[in-house]
């Protein structure tokens, strides 16, 4: 080889290349974006990550795009996965979709509750929580005959966000998967009065803090939205966790995973008398009897959908409608 081929491989071998010498690998993961009927309206593309210009639409059921992102000349793109769950928690079973056995190892949540509903708030958090926890274990349990190694690694990386001398170590329960809870509409939610705020700020603090998940408040604000995206460009594509703080229930809450505390939160917003008579087996279940005290859940009947996608003009097809209206006639 002349002098010129070998610099040649020489640059070639960098500039695909990481530190230690390996070849650049992939950074691929996978977001499933759920939450209330209406509050996944923040488009998981158009705001969160990929900064495209189409107005979103609603999510019909379950949604599948993809973002790419370049960390340096002549590497790899890197890949992200977004999924969206629509229609609330009517659609449960969908979570089984895309978390599976092969990407559960590169897998985040990002729960999208609607501030301005408080009434709704706890009882859709819970539910789709639930499910995608129940689901997450029975892949937990099957890899563990199967992969054992993968299924260690990921139990482990569960209490990553949280360090071993942390007071609350042996107080919470974190979710399997990386979270983030992303409050929506707080625009609307910042009309509500002193103490409604303060309930449902410390109500999802605690929520969150005790899943090991990041919470941010946010609306159509560009300021908002930009310190929603630096927690899912984090999840997504490994970008720097922020190490900014808000805590204060009069301005928009920003917590990423491990810096909250209980006794910063401080215990649930009741006195200890009503406290004192709500028979509670965990601390979780506690909060959920003093916020649903103040905010009893609504009866919702989420299959029943007053709005027919058959009429949606997004899904409009001029053969098929036709064909539909002569057969409707």
């Amino acid at each position: 080889d002349t002098l010129w081929d070998l610099a040649i491989a020489e640059v070639e071998k960098r500039e695909n290349a990481d530190n230690d010498g390996k070849p650049a690998e992939v950074w691929e993961k996978s977001l499933l974006f759920m939450g209330n009927k209406n509050g996944v309206i923040l488009n998981t593309v158009h705001y969160f990550s990929l900064h495209r210009e189409e107005t979103p639409k609603p999510t019909l059921a379950l949604e599948y795009t993809f973002g790419r992102r370049t960390r340096r000349h002549n590497t790899p793109k890197d890949i992200a996965h977004f999924w969206e769950l629509g229609g609330g928690t009517s659609l449960l079973e969908l979570i089984r979709v895309p978390i599976t056995s092969h990407n559960i190892g590169s897998f985040a949540v990002v729960l999208v509750l609607d501030l301005s509903k408080p009434h709704e708030l706890w009882t859709t958090a819970e539910k789709l929580l639930q499910v995608t926890r129940n689901h997450v274990n029975k892949i937990l349990t099957k890899l563990e005959k199967t992969n054992p190694e993968v299924a260690t690694e990921i139990k482990q990386r569960m209490w990553n966000n949280l360090q071993r001398d942390h007071p609350d170590y042996e107080l919470i329960d974190p979710f399997p998967l990386p979270m983030v809870i992303v409050g929506s509409k707080y625009d609307i939610f910042h009309e509500f009065e002193s103490e409604m705020r303060k309930i449902i700020s410390k109500t999802l603090r605690f929520v969150s803090h005790y899943y090991g998940a990041s919470l941010v408040f946010t609306s159509k604000s560009e300021a908002l939205l930009l310190k929603a995206r630096v927690l899912i460009n984090h999840l997504a594509f490994g970008y720097d966790k922020s190490k900014s703080l808000s805590v204060d229930h009069n301005k928009p809450l920003f917590i990423p995973a491990g810096l909250d505390s209980l006794s910063q939160i401080g215990p649930p917003p009741a006195s200890e008398s009503d406290i004192g008579k709500m028979r509670a087996n965990t601390p979780l279940e506690l909060w959920k009897k003093v916020f649903e005290k103040t905010f009893p859940p609504k009866s919702i009947c989420d299959l029943q959908d007053t709005k027919d996608p058959a009429q949606d003009l997004q899904y409009a097809e001029y053969e098929v409608d036709v064909m539909r209206a002569q057969k409707n006639q």
